[in-house]
């Protein structure tokens, strides 16, 4: 059974944004948001269509220039296109060039704050999401007992908590 979503609205039913952001997820399978730093809260990017387009999780990061993580997710996309996954909950040096990362599920509760156009895309919380989280300059990543004040606010911890037990380690 195939994933209903805004692409099967009625364009006459969508107002002029949501129909720009149908547009551009039929033109490239997937749209990426930004969303920008406010009240001392990191800003963030994510996407909408890769579950629809890859059967892939939207993926979200924080604190990434705009630029970065843009072309952060179309070599993503590009991976995913050729079928390469990046696994889940392990050190990836397949997603940077300079510094590992790591892909960490979200949680659902984390989705209303901070997935609003994905929801309304599938319509609810019917999808999964991956936290693109990556180290600082010294590659201390937001769980480890060492990291910074500053790298931990930068990239909150949206999985079922304590980083998916990454702090335990």
């Amino acid at each position: 059974m195939q994933m209903r979503t805004a692409l099967d609205a009625d364009p006459d039913m969508l107002d002029g944004k949501e129909r720009k952001f149908v547009a551009e997820i039929r033109e490239h399978g997937w749209f990426a948001i930004h969303v920008g730093a406010d009240e001392g809260r990191p800003g963030f990017t994510y996407t909408t269509g890769f579950c629809l387009k890859f059967g892939h999780p939207e993926l979200i990061v924080f604190s990434l220039p705009l630029q970065i993580a843009l072309d952060t997710f179309w070599h993503l996309d590009r991976e995913l296109e050729v079928g390469r996954r990046i696994p889940v909950g392990v050190l990836s040096s397949d997603i940077f060039t300079n510094a590992p990362a790591m892909l960490l599920p979200v949680s659902q509760r984390h989705y209303a704050d901070h997935l609003g156009w994905s929801r309304w895309f599938y319509g609810g919380n019917g999808f999964e999401c991956l936290q693109l989280v990556y180290p600082d300059r010294d590659g201390h990543f937001p769980w480890s007992s060492d990291a910074p004040v500053d790298i931990r606010a930068a990239q909150p911890d949206l999985t079922e908590g304590n980083w998916s037990g990454l702090c335990a380690r």
